[in-house]
């Protein structure tokens, strides 16, 4: 199926940092910042001025040209500036909103100049100081203000996506408590057990009573590294069951350390999409790789657990499945940055034969204090 690059260009422009200045709301906003800027320009200067409704006039004037300008501006290359990494599209932005308030002060003063001197070509030259001395002053305000504006926008939209992973997070957690595919198939299992081999369908039944109670607890909530690990082993034991020889489970795990604090159900959707795009579309099934250790810079409070899923990847993977592995993986991704912020990350790799995804947490003993994503809960 062919997608329509009109989706895609939608796709990187609502996730974005810049608002639509294209927008009328944002155009009316514009203008009433770039008002009440002018008020407090107007304001501002220390010496009394008999004059001050004709100073603000002209405030006025020179700031709205220069917000609506930018604002154009910005409308106009928005879609550019969205498919560029957030740093170089502020870094760009940035230098839009300077050049645009350079390019209007020399137009302003030009104007100015040359409705009040009787002689323009002999008397120009003589308001160079103050020309230049008009540059530095709007160029500085404009620096400032600038800069205060973007990073609004910037921490605006990361509350914004926090708010939304929370959410997603949530969504995925009760999603993920109820899986029927899983379900149906693990009572399967456990019914054809029944007849053969009676200790192994108790196993499986506690095994997944062990992981229901899992999933039913508050997924807010964190749970230790080794009993998070436990909980995927019951589960790729009932998988096992299921699909036996096909599934080969490798593991190298003993360096991570046990008591480390982690997100509830962060391993088990991981190793879900593993079993079911990497190992189900194939014949004789294959092996997934479980590996972690804990990397350490020498100070305690900055260890950091990478944990490792690796499964082979089929010669033909189809967009679906390829589009529901992405989902979950960004779903953790969003959920690992509302907790730990830069310090949490998923990672994805992938070469002709495997595809791997690491997990990078920080290293902390028990929950985490006052993490964003719990005050949200509180």
């Amino acid at each position: 199926m062919t997608r329509n690059p009109n989706e895609t260009n939608n796709t990187h422009t609502d996730n974005f940092f810049l608002p639509d200045f294209c927008n009328v709301r944002m155009v009316f906003a514009v203008v009433i910042i770039s008002e009440l800027l002018a008020i407090v320009l107007t304001l501002s200067p220390l010496r009394s001025s008999s004059d001050r409704w004709n100073d603000l006039s002209i405030i006025s004037l020179f700031v709205q040209w220069v917000g609506l300008s930018s604002a154009g501006i910005l409308c106009l290359a928005r879609p550019r500036l969205a498919r560029m990494k957030e740093t170089y599209a502020a870094t760009i932005s940035y230098f839009l909103l300077l050049l645009t308030t350079l390019v209007i002060t020399e137009a302003a003063f030009m104007i100015g100049a040359y409705l009040q001197l009787e002689n323009w070509s002999s008397d120009f030259w003589l308001l160079s100081h103050w020309q230049v001395d008009l540059l530095l002053r709007n160029l500085g305000i404009s620096a400032i203000f600038s800069a205060i504006v973007l990073r609004f926008f910037y921490i605006q939209h990361q509350w914004e996506q926090n708010v939304r992973a929370e959410a997603q997070s949530r969504l995925q957690a009760l999603q993920s408590r109820i899986r029927p595919h899983f379900l149906f198939n693990s009572l399967n299992t456990i019914a054809s057990l029944t007849q053969i081999n009676a200790d192994q369908a108790e196993a499986a039944v506690e095994n997944l009573a062990d992981l229901f109670r899992n999933n039913l607890a508050d997924a807010s909530l964190h749970i230790s590294l080794e009993d998070e690990l436990k909980l995927t082993q019951r589960y790729l034991e009932i998988e096992k069951l299921r699909l036996g020889e096909r599934l080969q489970l490798c593991w190298n795990v003993d360096k991570l350390p046990g008591d480390a604090s982690v997100p509830r159900l962060i391993l088990q959707p991981l190793l879900e999409n593993a079993i079911y795009h990497g190992i189900e579309p194939i014949s004789h099934g294959g092996t997934i790789s479980i590996d972690g250790h804990l990397s350490s810079d020498g100070h305690a409070d900055k260890n950091t657990l990478h944990i490792s899923i690796s499964n082979p990847l089929t010669q033909r993977e189809n967009a679906e499945q390829r589009q529901g592995n992405k989902i979950a993986q960004d779903n953790i991704r969003q959920r690992l940055a509302a907790i730990y912020g830069e310090n949490g990350k998923l990672d994805v790799q992938e070469d002709e034969k495997n595809y791997t995804i690491t997990l990078i947490i920080p290293y902390q003993l028990g929950n985490p204090v006052a993490t964003r994503e719990e005050k949200v809960h509180t």
